[in-house]
């Protein structure tokens, strides 16, 4: 998919399961199965997985990864992580970005996820990308029971931050 300062984002590779599941599993309380990864790469008219690599690394090293739908013309994201290493470091920024910029090629113009109410790091960098809090799911994650935010970037918020990636 292309270089962006200091990563390299492409598509993920059944390949680097091993390496995005350490990710998963270090990332979440309720972390998905590899069976629901491999879900993902059997729906490739809907599903779309991107990783970001480290260009210094001598072998494909993976820092963080995106899993996200493009259905009706909506994107929605459904699984972001970053290495432990690797955070605070607009690795997961960069995802999103190239993760947006792919779907509004394939005619996404919308575009929303759900986030932990608790997480705070999630919601600002959702937020200085245009993404509002719509609504909340009550209830809506496990271990431990909490609250989602659904978040959305609406169409006009989409096509400028697309347009302003183009400029830059």
């Amino acid at each position: 998919m292309g270089k962006e300062a200091g990563i390299t984002i492409d598509f993920m590779k059944k390949e680097d399961l091993d390496q995005v599941m350490a990710i998963e599993q270090a990332s979440f309380s309720m972390p998905w199965s590899r069976n629901l990864f491999l879900s993902e790469f059997r729906s490739p008219s809907v599903s779309r997985l991107l990783v970001a690599l480290d260009p210094d690394a001598p072998m494909r090293t993976i820092t963080g990864y995106l899993v996200f739908w493009l259905v009706a013309g909506e994107m929605h994201i459904l699984n972001l992580a970053t290495a432990s290493g690797s955070r605070r470091q607009g690795i997961a920024r960069r995802l999103v970005l190239a993760g947006l910029r792919h779907g509004y090629s394939k005619d996404a113009r919308r575009a929303f996820l759900e986030v932990r109410v608790s997480n705070q790091s999630a919601h600002k960098l959702y937020s200085s990308l245009g993404f509002t809090g719509t609504f909340v799911r009550r209830d809506y994650y496990d271990d431990p029971i909490e609250d989602a935010v659904v978040m959305t970037l609406e169409e006009g918020a989409f096509k400028s931050l697309v347009a302003s990636l183009q400029e830059s």
